[in-house]
């Protein structure tokens, strides 16, 4: 028998040695794969059933409805209305352009929009609903529905947007809504989800953007099942949102509508509040605006107009604007000398028309003067010379002082935008913010609420309310919250002197009922509606020497941007006061002359909260009030929106 050679029985060790490695490592590898396939069947089962389950269901977000925002009887302000919109979804359409031509025949679509649309079809998966229009009419969604065969993959959806049925009266103080802007994104940390929905609108400006928190709502959610493209398959469950929080302001919607309509033809702001508790009533400012447009999409020749108005129709004035006080801050310099124990009611300055100091002439507004002048005196006939005197003892950090205690000077917290601070200047302020050191002609300018001196409207009605008072009142816009009443503005004592308030109270009633006093052609008549105010005028110009010479030109033959503003503050009734008024017309000229009229006219509105009799008007201006009442007949409250129907 023939016996293997050596080579032979070598060759087959190695072979059965090579068959051996490679079986072991064959068992070691399904070892190895039936330990993964257990540790990811059993051991992590739960967590790849969730991955799997997270692929196959979506949670989609559901936009909450927006809290509504009422006036202080519950008339609506701004409102959510059903908004139809348009949706086209490329998968069902077949051929797009056929599709979107049959539509354009139906109703009328926006060129850009449909372009705009186009382009979003062909970027998106075909199964996207795209919107085509939005806002569009009742009749265009009956219209498409009819036709409903033509136009597949046409769908009319339906929403909520926002509307502001009082159109201007409101957009100062309530703002409002519109898309979510890369900007608005931007300023904030981690953005609620619901900002990422396409379309989503949240608050510009005003209530609306202050209190976005507030009204925005919390979203709802939809479970939907998805097949692995992202298709929607069927809806599994579907919670619904929480709507936002309804507000209720404290303006009273009538007496805005009066304000803006009285403030009409003018560059103008007007505040009305509640002494007793800082209730807002009005805050007008003029000309305005209707938010409507903006929610929509403005126009870019609608916009233009807007912003190159001279009158600058989208400042809020009231609250934004900020204004030399002219002697509507004589008060404050008075109630500084009386605290001060530097004067007395009977003390007496002379006023010969004007003040030397430091080589430099400090003119009265009365050329020839006004003799010896007292403090009741001195408001009533808006003596300049006798503030001048008083200012030169006092200096201005005692007058600063006083000034803030009143309202001035300092930012007030309210939910509106660019809320101005106003400005009572201080030495240590004008080496800070103009590198230079007070002199003394600063404080004398100071005194008649010139030079750096600036204030609000709103900030000179709280300065009114608090003398009024004698409370640290502060303003108060929101009402109620969801039907929770908010916290009000009465105040705690502002520590003054009863007597020496008494005093400059009792010279403001001078100032409007007295035939001297320089309000005495705007006051009331009614004897228990009697007001208290104190006129002023600010200039926005220099007047040279040479010109004063010659003789200063009036407001009437000037530049209407060159002319002085006028104001005017009060608070009535005198004897037991209930409200407090600031109006500021700018470039109108004399505050005596035309802003008197208007803060009388508003006053006697606040106060009888709705048509005054016309006995309580003095004769002269009964027929201009009988028209303006006329006007005001053709508004609608009653039908939750106070738009003219004339």
């Amino acid at each position: 028998m023939k016996r293997p050679n050596k080579d032979s029985a070598e060759g087959n060790r190695k072979m059965t040695r090579r068959a051996l490695i490679v079986g072991g490592m064959q068992a070691g590898f399904m070892g190895l794969l039936a330990l993964r396939m257990r540790y990811m069947q059993v051991d992590e089962a739960d967590k790849f059933r969730l991955l799997a389950e997270e692929n196959r269901i979506n949670i989609r977000l559901i936009p909450p409805a927006r809290g509504e925002i009422f006036d202080r009887n519950g008339i609506a302000i701004a409102v959510n209305d059903p908004s139809y919109r348009v949706t086209l979804t490329r998968e069902d359409a077949g051929d797009v352009d056929m599709v979107l031509d049959r539509l354009q025949s139906l109703i009328t679509l926006d060129p850009e929009e449909v372009e705009r649309a186009r382009a979003e079809l062909k970027r998106t998966q075909p199964f996207f609903p795209v919107t085509i229009a939005d806002q569009v009419s009742w009749d265009d969604v009956t219209r498409i529905a009819v036709n409903a065969p033509a136009l597949p993959g046409v769908t009319p959806e339906v929403g909520l947007t926002r509307a502001y049925p009082q159109d201007e009266d409101f957009a100062h103080v309530v703002g409002y809504v519109g898309p979510v802007s890369d900007y608005d994104l931007s300023k904030l940390e981690a953005p609620d989800q619901l900002l990422l929905i396409p379309r989503f609108q949240l608050g510009k400006v005003g209530v609306e953007s202050k209190l976005e928190d507030d009204l925005r709502g919390k979203a709802g959610a939809r479970r939907v099942e998805v097949n692995h493209v992202g298709r929607e398959m069927r809806e599994l469950d579907r919670r619904e949102g929480q709507q936002g929080e309804n507000l209720q302001l404290t303006i009273d919607a009538r007496l805005q509508a009066y304000v803006q309509a009285r403030l009409e033809g003018e560059s103008a702001a007007a505040v009305v509040m509640d002494v007793r508790n800082g209730d807002l009533l009005a805050i007008g400012s003029a000309p305005s605006y209707d938010p409507n447009l903006f929610v929509r999409g403005i126009s870019v020749s609608d916009y233009k107009a807007l912003t190159e108005n001279k009158y600058r129709p989208l400042a809020a004035k009231s609250v934004q604007g900020i204004y030399p006080p002219g002697s509507t801050f004589k008060m404050v310099v008075a109630l500084a000398a009386l605290e001060d124990g530097m004067i007395g009611p009977e003390d007496t300055y002379y006023c010969p028309g004007h003040l030397e100091v430091s080589d430099r002439r400090f003119h009265c507004w009365k050329r020839a003067g006004h003799g010896h002048v007292n403090l009741e005196k001195s408001l009533r006939e808006s003596c300049d010379v006798y503030y001048y005197e008083l200012a030169l003892e006092l200096g201005i950090e005692k007058i600063t002082a006083m000034a803030s205690r009143l309202g001035l000077g300092e930012r007030i917290d309210i939910p509106m935008s660019a809320v101005a601070s106003g400005l009572a200047p201080t030495k240590q302020w004008k080496r800070e913010a103009r590198g230079q050191d007070w002199v003394i002609g600063d404080t004398v300018n100071s005194s008649i609420g010139q030079g750096y001196v600036l204030a609000s409207p709103l900030q000179l009605a709280v300065m009114t309310a608090r003398i009024a008072s004698g409370r640290a009142v502060s303003p108060r816009l929101i009402k109620k919250i969801n039907g929770i009443e908010q916290p009000e503005g009465a105040g705690e004592s502002l520590g003054l002197n009863e007597n020496h308030l008494r005093q400059v109270r009792r010279s403001m009633f001078s100032v409007v009922n007295n035939r001297k006093g320089t309000a005495y052609g705007s006051r009331i008549i009614a004897e228990e509606m009697r007001m208290s105010g104190k006129t002023g005028t600010s200039q926005v110009r220099n007047i040279t020497a040479k010109e004063r010479a010659a003789g200063v030109r009036s407001n009437a033959d000037l530049p209407w941007e060159r002319r002085d503003h006028a104001l005017f503050v009060d608070f009535a009734p005198s004897d037991n006061p209930r409200i407090a008024v600031a109006v500021v017309i700018e470039h109108g000229g004399g505050g005596s002359s035309v802003a008197a009229p208007v803060a009388r006219d508003i006053t006697l509105q606040a106060l009888y909260e709705g048509e005054p009799p016309l006995e309580a008007y003095p004769q002269k201006d009964r027929a201009r009030a009988r028209e303006l009442q006329s006007r005001m007949r053709d508004y609608a409250p009653d039908t939750g929106s106070l738009k003219s129907r004339a």
